[in-house]
């Protein structure tokens, strides 16, 4: 009886036990239920959803990823306003800040007569003086350094962008570079378009092929003596021989002219100084349009002299209406000739002919009709001038009676066939014909200009001229740096070679020396060094002498054979800078050695500044004024004088001159 009480006191204080644990455990549920939900409907509220909250007993533990400290902050600060901060136990995560990017560097480059200026941000943790020193070589003026750096490493194609940018820099005088790792921009003016187009020519080669690279060179306008535009529609289609604008806008509107008359290639229109009144556009557009009214014909503008010529298809009531209304739209400055060529007769006998052929090696072959014996040696003596004596053939008659003007015209052809690499001449009473392939990009507005000139108003010519490529000195020219590695490429297969003790170069390198001369042939200008270096025996004096000595030797060498080395100089460095160990035979004999060293490039002449061309002008006025009456009525511009007047000033050798008078 005993026991069994026991046994049921033990098991009512187990059911209470049990009883008792199971409110305190329902109870520690519904807080942990009720302190969850309260906190995650405090960071819903606020918009937070990248948190989860989970209760565990009394801790309510915060789970996710923050994006920054501040947003983790922030939510273990709200969750505390809700629940006790002791029960609150930060499991955030932080998103893992990204690495600080690198800044973008660049390097802004301006040079001036007066000196360089450097702006920018370069790699590394100082600006490395070999950057500032090479530059600081390249002038005479002030070095302004305001580049600073920054301690990352260099982004990719940095270094190579840069040295673009520094040969570019010892290439143009007057410029302004922008040197990115993915982008040189270049910004330079030269001295003359011939300059422009060799600049961008050896740019052009020296640019990395992965670099992008933007190029803006402007060269002065040129001084159009005549001002020549001359369009022509025949059976081979529309086309420019020659185009001449004085602003970007006549330009467009000439050449707009041009696409609308059935002009398909591309045209070079040059923008020059010398037009004889601001209607030439206006004019231009109105010959153009009579051309293409005719369906057929050529319309040659020199200067204020207009002569159309119309084809023989071209009946002559259409030919004199379509003149007529060009008559009255063309400015009044402008002094206009029309031709409608004959038909012609099968009575009529073969017309007399001069040609000239100029092959591809550069032999000329003059054959045909020439007035007199004096016209006979000054053709010979100009040819020879133009394509040297050896390379001249002429087998021509006598004829005295041929029609007037006959010398002007072979003489004006003779100077149009020397601007083609090879080609042909046809002169006639009735026309000059030149026809060929110029190495020249604006060699057909050239012969254009020389023959609307020469010929004078009124007198026919047709061109057949195109232009190659293969055959342009300045398109095939290559870079110094290029010849400099030309030269020195020889130097490697092949040493030049000494009597020992002596400057007297060995008989056995003449064929090194002739290397030498046809590499120079085909070079710019250069200014180089010849460098000359022995082994280390002897005295360092001695040594020295005899490597000048034997550098002297092959300066003379290479003149000897006409090369061009006006600009070279010869030094000796004796022992210097050895490339090998004097302690072997092997090492002293390539110690013996000749070198090219590229100095640097001639600087090209500085145009006139706008102060040189306003004091001229300025005293040209006053000149002027000064002038006795019957000069100032020879002299006077198309445009009529007064206030409207303009003077336009061309440089030559020794001073400043006024062009020839429009009519």
């Amino acid at each position: 009886m005993h026991l069994r009480k026991t046994v049921l006191t033990a098991a009512a204080v187990l059911v209470a036990a049990f009883l008792a644990s199971l409110g305190a455990w329902w109870s520690a549920v519904a807080i942990e239920k009720r302190s969850a939900a309260a906190v995650t409907s405090q960071l819903l509220s606020a918009g937070i959803t990248w948190a989860t909250v989970e209760a565990n007993g009394l801790q309510v533990r915060l789970i996710g990823t923050a994006p920054n400290e501040a947003a983790r902050f922030r939510v273990v600060n709200m969750a505390g306003t809700v629940v006790q901060s002791s029960r609150v136990r930060d499991q955030l995560e932080v998103t893992a800040m990204r690495a600080i990017e690198a800044p973008r560097f660049s390097v802004e480059v301006l040079r001036n007569d007066d000196g360089i200026s450097l702006i920018g941000l370069v790699p590394g943790k100082e600006v490395d003086s070999t950057l500032t020193e090479s530059v600081a070589s390249l002038t005479t003026g002030a070095v302004s350094d305001m580049l600073e750096s920054a301690d990352y490493a260099a982004p990719e194609g940095w270094d190579a962008a840069l040295e673009f940018g520094l040969a570019a820099l010892r290439l143009l005088p007057r410029s302004k570079i922008s040197i990115a790792a993915d982008l040189v921009e270049i910004t330079a003016i030269s001295s003359s378009t011939d300059e422009k187009r060799k600049l961008e020519s050896e740019l052009a080669r020296l640019a990395p092929e992965s670099l992008n690279v933007r190029m803006n060179i402007s060269a002065p306008r040129p001084v159009l003596t005549p001002f020549t535009l001359r369009f022509v529609k025949d059976e081979n289609g529309a086309r420019f021989d020659a185009c001449s604008a004085d602003t970007e806008r006549a330009r467009n509107r000439i050449l707009s002219a041009g696409v609308a008359a059935g002009v398909a290639n591309k045209t070079v229109c040059e923008i020059g100084l010398g037009v004889p009144t601001p209607r030439w556009a206006e004019a231009a557009e109105a010959g153009i349009k009579a051309i293409e009214t005719l369906g057929g014909g050529t319309i040659t503008f020199s200067d204020a002299d207009v002569t159309l010529l119309g084809s023989m298809e071209t009946s002559q009531s259409d030919f004199d209406r379509v003149v007529g209304e060009l008559q009255s739209q063309l400015p009044p400055v402008f002094s206009l000739k029309a031709t409608l060529p004959p038909k012609p007769t099968a009575s009529q006998s073969g017309p007399s002919e001069f040609t000239a052929s100029l092959s591809e090696d550069g032999k000329v072959q003059m054959r045909g009709r020439l007035s007199d014996e004096v016209l006979r040696a000054a053709a010979d003596s100009f040819a020879k001038s133009q394509f040297g004596a050896d390379r001249v053939y002429i087998a021509t008659r006598l004829d005295e009676d041929l029609p007037d003007g006959w010398p002007v015209r072979v003489l004006a052809g003779l100077e149009s066939l020397a601007l083609l690499h090879h080609g042909t001449l046809l002169v006639r009473a009735d026309t000059v014909e030149v026809a060929g392939v110029t190495g020249k990009p604006d060699g057909r507005a050239r012969i254009s200009q020389i023959l609307s000139d020469k010929l004078g108003q009124g007198k026919t010519f047709r061109i057949n001229v195109t232009y190659d490529e293969k055959f342009d000195p300045l398109a095939a020219l290559p870079t110094p740096q290029e010849c400099a590695a030309d030269l020195n490429a020889v130097m490697k297969r092949s040493k030049i070679t000494f009597a020992p003790g002596s400057a007297e170069i060995d008989a056995t390198a003449a064929k090194i020396i002739d290397s030498l001369a046809e590499v120079l042939a085909n070079c710019p200008p250069l200014e180089m060094e010849i460098a000359g270096f022995t082994d280390s025996q002897g005295s360092e004096g001695g040594n020295r002498a005899l490597s000048q000595a034997r550098a002297e030797a092959v300066l003379t060498a290479l003149q000897g054979r006409q090369a061009p080395v006006t600009n070279f100089t010869a030094k000796g460095y004796g022992e210097d800078n050895p490339i090998a160990d004097n302690g072997t035979e092997e090492g002293r004999e390539a110690n013996r050695r000749i070198e090219f060293e590229l100095l640097s490039e001639p600087e090209p002449v500085a145009p006139p500044s706008p102060v040189d061309l306003a004091e001229a002008a300025l005293a040209e006025q006053q000149a002027g004024s000064e002038a006795p009456a019957n000069a100032a009525a020879t002299e006077a511009p198309a445009a009529g004088g007064g206030d409207d007047e303009t003077f336009v000033f061309e440089p030559t050798d020794e001073k400043w001159r006024r062009p020839r008078a429009k009519p």
